[in-house]
């Protein structure tokens, strides 16, 4: 009897011991790794990237019950994507140097923009943890924001564009002035917009299914379909396991067969993203409409692991069927896997925008009042090169733009590609500006011709001279505009320029603090609050509210880190 019992209590303390080793074995699944960074050294830790909360024992999701195979199968993808380390991916782009006037008189840039960045970064900081500086594009946060004032602009003759400026010192650099130039493209209202052929390509991968993923993106959609008229068509592909028509070309005005076919969507398998690329593009071109919008929109985490999956082979791919006419934008959502710097190297490549989807209220900013910017191009192979006057400034550094600067001589040549501007679209430049008879950053050169002893006198009340070139829609010949910026536009103090230079100003700061740029690091969060509370003017949709409060809770997450 005791000779039972003894094998009983032995068999008992083997299995405890046996279900205390699974556990050890399970927990050290879940271990810190790196995220990749294209081009980066530095590895981020993953305690700054939480992965999702993994799936429990017993629970349903989306009402689908846990005998349902499907549901199963999602359960147990949920469940082992919390185990999986955050593996987003991000391309470095290193800050533009300060260059002197007397060697690089001129700075030429691409003139496109995205705003996904911001939108990105916001949802890093509203959930605790601070972005990767690689996350952060300081123009994809100056550009985020509508504007706020009724701020005058100057019609630029014999071209879609308007343009204003103003120069103020610098609020965080007593020695620096700041020059900001807006550009705002013409606008179109929505009966005279041209028809659109547009195709919905979904990624409908196991990465994608959730709350912010796959259920967003359908909310998100739906919001573009009814703005949808009679005279325009949508598709929809989906990829997955593999690639798949959801939708055949269908008009506008049968938007129940179209929300229909939203609201079958589904996630699950590999991501074929490259098969579902080729028949979106196939769709595209056998219902393309001449003169009109022919699009398509990718919405995706970028998780691409079947088929065409470099970011080269997809941005040749892309750039191919850009010359036949049918460009193409980019919607990212999801988290730990979202591929960013593929993302916004393809939607560049189709001559397209990027945008982050986080919350429906940024789908409604970007699906509905942003609508007309991103599916209709008022200017094509839209480039800046703006020339500085040796006489009034010794010093510039273009803040952001870091992925859109151009050489020189690209500006004249129409065969080098540049962004694309929507209707409506305003475009914000930012510079800092050391100006003739301040402290230079860089010592004079000792060998060289000071070449600011040349008698400028005609030129003298210019600091600047900005030229854009462009081409129309249906153009292959690029035309030039131009405009004098002048010395009279440089305020007294930082306080007396304009909300929208005062707003700027601060978001500027605060992208490049993220940004770990030594030239930001004596000035403190609070102080960037006090500019930008400051400086909100206008604010319908509260874009200017929500920042004012992201830097204050980000200088909660500094204040937890010191």
């Amino acid at each position: 009897m005791l000779t039972i019992k003894s094998t009983v209590r032995s068999i008992i303390v083997l299995l405890i011991a046996g279900i205390l080793g699974a556990c050890n074995t399970l927990s050290s699944v879940d271990q810190p790794q790196n995220i990749v960074i294209e081009n980066a050294q530095a590895p981020v830790s993953f305690a700054d990237y939480d992965p999702r909360i993994g799936f429990k024992g017993g629970e349903s999701f989306g009402g689908l019950g846990t005998k349902n195979k499907k549901a199963k199968y999602r359960a147990d993808y949920i469940y082992n994507s919390s185990m999986k380390p955050d593996s987003a991916q991000y391309k470095n782009y290193s800050d533009n140097p300060i260059k002197q006037v007397i060697a690089e008189p001129v700075s030429t840039f691409s003139l496109d923009m995205d705003t996904a960045s911001y939108a990105n970064s916001r949802r890093f900081i509203s959930t605790g943890r601070m972005p990767h500086p690689d996350a952060v594009r300081v123009e994809e946060f100056i550009n985020y924001f509508p504007e706020a004032s009724n701020e005058k602009l100057i019609p630029l003759s014999d071209s879609p564009f308007a343009a204003t400026y103003e120069l103020t010192p610098s609020p965080w650099n007593a020695d620096k002035v700041l020059l900001r130039v807006n550009i705002k493209a013409n606008d179109v209202i929505l009966d005279q917009l041209p028809p659109s052929n547009l195709v919905f390509l979904i990624d409908t991968s196991g990465s994608m299914y959730g709350p912010d993923r796959l259920d967003l993106l359908k909310q998100s959609l739906k919001l573009l379909v009814n703005k949808l008229r009679p005279v325009d068509k949508v598709s929809i592909v989906t990829y997955a396991g593999e690639a798949g028509v959801a939708l055949e070309p269908t008009s506008g005005r049968n938007k129940a067969k179209i929300l229909a076919a939203i609201d079958k969507l589904e996630a699950g398998g590999s991501t074929a993203g490259g098969e579902g690329i080729k028949l979106a593009y196939k769709m595209a071109e056998s219902s393309q409409i001449n003169g009109g919008i022919n699009r398509i929109l990718l919405a995706t985490d970028g998780d691409f692991n079947v088929g065409i999956n470099s970011t080269e082979e997809l941005k040749a791919f892309v750039i191919a069927k850009k010359e036949k006419g049918i460009t193409l934008s980019t919607l990212g959502f999801g988290d730990d896997n979202l591929n960013d710097a593929m993302m916004v190297q393809i939607a560049d490549a189709g001559n397209g925008n990027y945008g982050y989807i986080d919350s429906l209220k940024e789908a409604q900013k970007v699906l509905q009042q942003e609508m007309n910017a991103t599916l209709v191009t008022v200017a094509k192979d839209a480039k800046a090169q703006i020339e500085f006057n040796p006489q009034e400034v010794l010093e510039y550094r273009q803040i952001g733009y870091e992925k859109r600067q151009l050489k020189q001589e690209d500006f004249n040549n129409d065969k080098v590609d540049a962004g694309d501007i929507g209707a409506g679209k305003k475009v914000t430049v930012l510079y800092e500006l050391t100006l003739a008879g301040g402290r230079p950053s860089i010592d004079p050169l000792r060998y060289q011709v000071n070449k600011t002893t040349v008698p400028i006198t005609s030129k003298s009340g210019e600091f600047a001279f900005l030229k854009l070139r462009w081409k129309a829609p249906q153009d292959k010949k690029s035309k030039l505009v131009s405009l004098p910026i002048k010395k009279k536009a440089l305020v007294s103090s930082f306080e007396q320029a304009g909300i929208e230079t005062r707003f700027i100003a601060a978001v500027a700061a605060y992208g490049q603090k993220l940004r770990h740029n030594p030239e930001l690091s004596q000035i403190s969060y609070q102080q960037i609050v006090s500019w930008a509370d400051q400086a909100k003017g206008k604010d319908p949709q509260g874009y200017r509210s929500e920042f004012v409060q992201l830097v204050k809770k980000t200088a909660t997450l500094e204040d937890k880190k010191n």
